[in-house]
C-alpha cells in the first residue's frame, strides 16, 4: 500500500536523555547525515567502458541549528573535551492516508566539531548552527525498527537488523562484539 509519511515535530537531546538536554524549544532545524557510497573510477585494460566501483561510505556528518545561544553546548565544543557525546533526535512522523503517527529515532554518537553563530540583526532572532563530526556510532529507527545501525568500533553495519558484513567478519576473524 503506498503511503506518505511527513515529519510534523521534533526533539534532540545533546547528551543522554536529561530532560534539561531537551531541545524542544529552540530547535529550528535538524539535518541527519546524508548516506553517500564513496566511488572509485576503473577503466580496464581490456574494456571500452569505463565503470565505477563501490569501495565504501562517505562520512557522516550531522547538523542542527538553534535559536538563540546555547551555553551549555559552548563548553561541549572541540578539543577541550575528550569524549564523544550521544545526541539523540526524536521526530514525530504521521503517515497521510491513515493518520498514524510514528517515532523516528536517530542516536549519533560523535563531537560537538562546529559551532557557527549567525550574524546579529536588531529586531531578528539570532541562531546558531553546530556539526557533529567524527561520528563513530548512528542507528536510525522508524516506528520502533531498527533500520540503520553502524558502529565503528564493532565494525557492524545493519540495515533492517540484518547485519551486512557477516561474511567479511567471519572470514577475517573480527569477534561480533554487542
Amino acid at each position: 500500500m503506498n503511503a506518505l509519511y511527513v515529519m510534523e515535530a521534533g526533539n534532540l537531546f545533546c547528551g543522554d536523555h536529561d530532560p534539561s538536554a531537551s531541545k524542544h524549544l529552540t530547535l529550528n532545524e535538524l539535518q541527519l547525515p546524508a548516506l553517500q557510497e564513496i566511488y572509485q573510477e576503473h577503466h580496464a585494460g581490456g574494456s571500452r567502458v569505463q565503470i565505477e566501483v563501490a569501495v565504501g561510505i562517505q562520512k557522516l556528518e550531522p547538523t542542527f541549528k538553534l535559536a538563540g545561544w546555547d551555553p551549555d553546548l559552548l563548553t561541549r565544543f572541540g578539543l577541550g573535551t575528550r569524549d564523544a557525546r550521544v545526541f539523540t533526535a526524536y521526530g514525530v512522523v504521521r503517515d497521510k492516508r491513515t493518520g498514524v503517527a510514528y517515532e523516528a529515532k536517530a542516536v549519533i554518537e560523535g563531537r560537538l566539531g562546529k559551532i557557527e553563530p549567525e550574524a546579529f540583526k536588531r529586531g531578528e532572532l539570532m541562531g546558531h548552527d553546530y556539526s557533529i563530526n567524527e561520528v563513530m556510532h548512528y542507528e536510525l529507527w522508524f516506528g520502533e525498527k531498527e533500520k540503520l545501525f553502524w558502529d565503528f568500533f564493532s565494525g557492524d553495519w545493519r540495515l533492517d537488523g540484518t547485519s551486512q558484513i557477516d561474511d567479511e567478519r567471519r572470514i577475517l576473524r573480527i569477534p561480533t562484539t554487542g
